[in-house]
């Protein structure tokens, strides 16, 4: 059978139950023995049964309640959390309250469970790999994902995605107006949208461009240690890298603390002049007067020789971690509490029939330039 043709009497006759036992231990609801539920939902899962959605609602109420899922890297990371509470916020605009889907209660083939107890779902940032998706894109109510899922699965009720390729290009093409020459990407991992089309940009930038760009894949969620281990390996086998653009949310002080590390100082540093003086200087910008003699980190000390290359260093995501480093990280703002008030308003819009299915609408982004790319005032 196929999940176009099952029906309730099917998981019925198999199970050995009746009707109404199916519907009630399919929803949670009245006195069924938990064997019997397991039983029910077993055979249901078995028969590939998918409850009707428009006939469902027309049975019961509102359960009063959206899912929520996110990435299992989600707890550690700012970007997610800012996310949640924007998605919160905009549902209980609608008088909806918000259930964040732990990724062990929703693998399994228990997507039928998760869709008794909400009316409509959130995926953001859904991956290939992860096991809990496609059963949450089929569970008989209406699905928001945060990014396009690129699995093979049921198409959701709508979308909100950003143009990642627009953003690291922004990155890639802010670097080089700096001077930059030999660029560098800390791409993420994983299968999701975003991780994507990421290291597809940086692959087609430099293509584009004529430009080497080096392209190191680091976990989804790096760590500030990971960014910093896989900067120092970089600089130590590449030293030409003038540029770093790291990924993952919150891991670009790890860049800083490689380029300390290696002795490279970052967007500014002195150049000893042929006549011995030394001047400041930005890469691709203007430069501001120094003592004579002084020194900066990155210098031989030698009179007359030339610093090493200045490191530019950038992020694809800001945060907390960007703006309070020393000096704070040029990052591409991709506004996350926004965000999240957007993907929640497009499910509501879909809930209470106000926007129609298969709705993809847009969010923006914008880059914020910091001293990690620019010169001192």
């Amino acid at each position: 059978m196929t999940s176009r043709t099952v029906t309730l009497l099917d998981v019925a006759r198999v199970a050995g139950v009746s009707k109404s036992t199916v519907s009630d231990a399919l929803q949670g609801s009245g006195r069924v023995a938990e064997a019997t539920r397991e039983r029910v939902r077993a055979v249901a899962e078995e028969l590939g049964y998918r409850p009707n959605s428009a006939a469902r609602r027309l049975r019961r109420s509102s359960t009063g309640a959206i899912g929520l899922h996110l990435p299992q890297t989600a707890t550690r990371l700012d970007y997610y959390m800012n996310l949640a509470f924007g998605a919160v916020a905009r549902a209980q605009e609608e008088g909806l309250d918000v259930v964040l889907l732990a990724p062990a209660g929703v693998a399994g083939g228990a997507s039928g469970r998760v869709a008794s107890r909400v009316d409509g779902l959130l995926v953001i940032d859904p991956e290939v790999g992860d096991s809990a998706v496609p059963g949450l894109l089929d569970a008989g109510v209406p699905v928001v994902t945060g990014e396009r899922y690129l699995g093979p699965a049921a198409a959701p009720s709508g979308a909100v995605i950003c143009d990642n390729a627009a953003s690291l290009t922004a990155l890639l093409d802010h670097v080089t107006e700096r001077g930059a020459r030999h660029p560098a990407v800390l791409a993420p991992a994983g299968t999701s949208a975003w991780a994507t089309a990421l290291r597809a940009t940086a692959a087609s930038w430099g293509q584009e461009h004529g430009v080497a760009v080096a392209l190191r894949t680091v976990p989804f969620a790096a760590t500030p240690q990971e960014a910093e281990e896989t900067t120092l390996a970089l600089l130590r086998t590449d030293p030409a890298v003038d540029a770093v653009i790291c990924a993952p949310d919150g891991a670009a002080p790890g860049v800083l603390r490689a380029a300390a590390t290696a002795g490279r100082t970052v967007g500014t540093v002195s150049v000893r002049t042929a006549g011995g003086a030394t001047s400041g200087r930005t890469i691709g910008s203007t430069t501001s007067g120094h003592t004579a003699g002084s020194t900066t980190p990155g210098r031989t000390g030698e009179a007359g020789t030339h610093p090493r290359t200045p490191l530019l260093v950038a992020s694809c995501v800001d945060g907390t971690a960007t703006r309070s480093a020393e000096p704070p990280v040029t990052a591409v703002d991709l506004r996350p509490a926004a965000y999240g008030r957007a993907c929640a308003e497009l499910l509501c819009d879909i809930l209470a029939g106000r926007t129609a299915p298969d709705t993809v609408r847009r969010h923006a982004w914008a880059l914020e330039t910091r001293a990690s790319t620019t010169p001192p005032c």
